[in-house]
């Protein structure tokens, strides 16, 4: 059970970044256009942060349900990880509250990116590459 969570996990994770990076990516072309925000552009972020919570949630359970297996980052990849979600929901929130369609892309590019960075920081890079 802990080799297929531990496969899914990684695997969910190339998703999460590829989904996570198109919502940045969407976030600064809308903002630097000066672009309408519009449904498309919610669902691009609201996806990006199902699949990022969908990755914190996995990665808890291999924490905490096989933390003798996983002895690998034990405090840095959790910890960085838990940040970047809590700055992906942040941004999410922050969208919610604004009116004006470059203030939705700002709170996505400044949160999400931030997020990306905390992911790109913590991934276990010698197992992936």
């Amino acid at each position: 059970m802990f080799n297929f969570i531990q496969k899914f996990h990684s695997g969910w994770a190339y998703l999460a970044l590829a989904l996570l990076l198109f919502a940045v990516i969407n976030a600064l072309m809308g903002k630097s256009s000066g672009r309408e925000f519009t449904a498309r552009d919610r669902k691009i972020g609201l996806f990006a942060l199902i699949a990022s919570h969908i990755q914190l949630v996995v990665g808890l359970v291999l924490y905490f349900g096989f933390q003798k297996e996983m002895r690998l980052s034990s405090m840095e990849h959790p910890i960085a990880t838990i940040i970047a979600i809590i700055l992906i929901t942040i941004g999410w929130s922050k969208h919610k509250k604004n009116e004006a369609s470059d203030a939705k892309f700002k709170s996505f590019l400044m949160f999400y990116s931030l997020g990306l960075l905390f992911i790109f920081s913590c991934i276990p890079w010698h197992l992936w590459l």
